[in-house]
């Protein structure tokens, strides 16, 4: 029982941390890219330089690529 119970709390925690670290980003328009206010909707407080600094091709959106290449150097959460 006490296995039991340690086994399930353990399976809990992880469960939570999982859930906490998936923030969903959406793309609202479907344009396959994802704009400032897409972006601050998932991370409020993303400031308008990080989405610039991460917008390598300067074109107001980032792209799939842009946005890994952000979370990979920690500018944005992953």
């Amino acid at each position: 029982m006490k296995y039991t119970v340690l086994a399930a709390a353990a399976l809990l925690a992880l469960t939570s941390v999982s859930a906490i670290a998936a923030t969903e980003i959406k793309d609202a328009d479907g344009n396959g890219t994802y704009s400032m206010d897409e972006m601050k909707a998932a991370f409020p407080d993303l400031t308008e330089e990080v989405f610039k600094a991460a917008d390598t091709n300067a074109d107001g959106q980032l792209s799939a690529d842009e946005l890994a290449a952000a979370q990979k150097a920690g500018t944005i959460p992953a």
